[in-house]
């Protein structure tokens, strides 16, 4: 048995799991009878989900659909970073969802100085976008897992490689 265990605190997104959300909230923007006839248009790129319709109510409507498809596809909604709404051809709207993905440094500091803080037994250290949690005992991790669900961070957690 190893001396030590440990676990990532990572913030990440099933890929697969999002495009199949962005294709069924195009698949029921086509069916809905109030943003039939928009030509509304949710495109999937890289890191970005760009929205062109018809006004910012219709986007208000996608975005609503947007959110519920991604929830029910067990999506954090905190992946979803707005960009502001901004003028396109033909008197329409366009706006960009960037996809939030990975740890920043100032949020892996608060992670670490949190564990530090609080969990006398447990070491922290920031890893590339990730942050690596580890200890003796299983039970301390466990601890730290519960304590970092409890709070409101901009993003959202995930504790991977646990071993």
């Amino acid at each position: 048995m190893a001396s030590s265990s440990s676990f990532d605190v990572v913030s990440d997104f099933d890929r697969q799991e999002l495009v199949n959300a962005v294709d069924q909230t195009s698949r029921e923007i086509g069916t809905r009878y109030d943003l039939k006839d928009t030509k509304t248009k949710v495109e999937l790129g890289d890191n970005v989900i760009t929205i062109n319709t018809d006004s910012e109510f219709t986007l208000q409507a996608v975005h609503t659909i947007l959110q519920t498809k991604a929830a029910g596809r067990k999506l954090s909604l905190k992946i979803f970073d707005y960009g502001k709404i901004e003028s396109a051809s033909g008197g329409r709207v366009q706006q960009e969802i960037k996809l939030q993905k990975g740890i920043s440094t100032e949020l892996g500091k608060q992670i670490s100085k949190l564990i530090r803080d609080e969990f006398k037994k447990v070491q922290a250290s920031i890893q590339g976008d990730a942050v690596r949690v580890s200890a003796k005992s299983k039970d301390d991790l466990q601890q730290v897992i519960q304590r970092l669900k409890q709070e409101d961070y901009p993003v959202a957690l995930q504790f991977t490689n646990y071993r």
